[in-house]
């Protein structure tokens, strides 16, 4: 075994959001692709890793022994790691791009990881419905990934321009998760929601327990990364089913009337909500009534039950595995539904 210069191989990016571990374990199976490390190459000690790159023993352990895993590292006792095997099973490597943290785009993401098990490298970012960093991060992803899997969520308008962006990708490594953009071209894979559609027939679902209340208040803040469609469904289901209905900006300070019910968005706003009604004498269930959107685990727990209108995050991963190892560029809706409990 021969020692070689391994400094210049690593490549940490402090922009990302994949794990520190991966990015180490990733640039290692990338200088093997690539011929640089070669079989029976000896690599650093944990403690080299740790002193020269500033991350923790366990960061550094836990990439080696990701890599043993999947066959790339032996390991000598005494004498440390070395390149096992010239060949990975990684087949893909993935940039992966959301526009938040929370608890259902977890879902998305471990979805995403378990279908593709061992055959991809990811490297996950997360651009805060930020535009300019959205932008910021595509443009310097460099072009050596075999798919670019993306969200596109917006806070601050750059949605009208976010098309020019991601048309710079190659469309056979595009699959766009969560919505369709307009001014996307090209034969390209996307898993979308319908969010008019969605929203009118979950509300339809549950005309039963709504028939109970005569107003619905549905939290829609003014500056949000949420589509608008959703507000057209909402209209369109009240109008046609003759309820009293608002839009509420500001769920903080909205009255709180018996025979309501209300529809919010933001994990927030649904805090806000309970914690006001539970310092009324309102029953949630039988004088007002709250839906949530975006099912969680959560959910099923928090007052005996919420009542949720949500896509299906665990089979949107699902789905997004599959493209990329079917290598299929199909548009395909995500089904939505409603999840009825003691909150409505």
């Amino acid at each position: 075994m021969k020692p070689i210069s391994f400094l210049e191989y690593i490549e940490i990016d402090y922009y990302s959001s994949t794990p520190k571990y991966l990015q180490l374990a990733n640039s290692i199976a990338k200088a093997v692709r690539e011929g640089r490390l070669n079989r029976n190459d000896t690599l650093p000690s944990i403690n080299e890793l740790n002193y020269n790159f500033e991350i923790s023993r366990d960061t550094a352990e836990k990439a080696y022994k990701h890599l043993k895993s999947i066959g790339l590292l032996g390991s000598v006792p005494g004498k440390g790691y070395y390149i096992k095997s010239n060949e990975t099973m990684q087949r893909f490597k993935v940039f992966l791009m959301f526009n938040k943290l929370s608890t259902h785009k977890k879902i998305i993401y471990d979805a995403i990881v378990a279908g593709l098990d061992n055959e991809a490298f990811i490297d996950f970012y997360i651009y805060n419905n930020d535009f300019s960093l959205f932008k910021k991060i595509l443009e310097n992803a460099g072009d050596d990934y075999t798919h670019y899997v993306i969200i596109s969520h917006f806070l601050d308008g750059g949605g009208e321009t976010s098309h020019e962006v991601i048309n710079k990708i190659p469309k056979d490594k595009l699959i766009l998760l969560d919505k369709l953009v307009k001014g996307v071209d090209g034969e390209y894979a996307a898993i979308y929601e319908n969010f008019e559609k969605d929203i009118f027939q979950a509300l339809e679902q549950a005309l039963e327990p709504l028939s109970k209340y005569h107003t619905i208040k549905i939290a829609f803040p003014e500056h949000t990364y949420h589509s608008t469609e959703i507000l057209k469904g909402f209209d369109r289901f009240c109008m046609q089913y003759a309820f009293n209905y608002k839009v509420v900006h500001d769920i903080n300070t909205e009255p709180i009337n018996h025979s309501e019910v209300f529809i919010t968005l933001m994990e927030n706003d649904v805090v806000v909500l309970i914690e006001r009604l539970l310092q009324t004498e309102l029953k949630i269930g039988q004088d007002v009534g709250v839906i949530s959107y975006n099912e969680t685990p959560l959910k099923k727990i928090i007052l005996n039950g919420l009542t949720t209108i949500s896509t299906d995050f665990q089979q949107m991963g699902e789905m997004v595995a599959k493209m990329i190892i079917n290598n299929k560029r199909e548009h395909i809706e995500n089904p939505f539904y409603l999840t009825l409990r003691a909150s409505l």
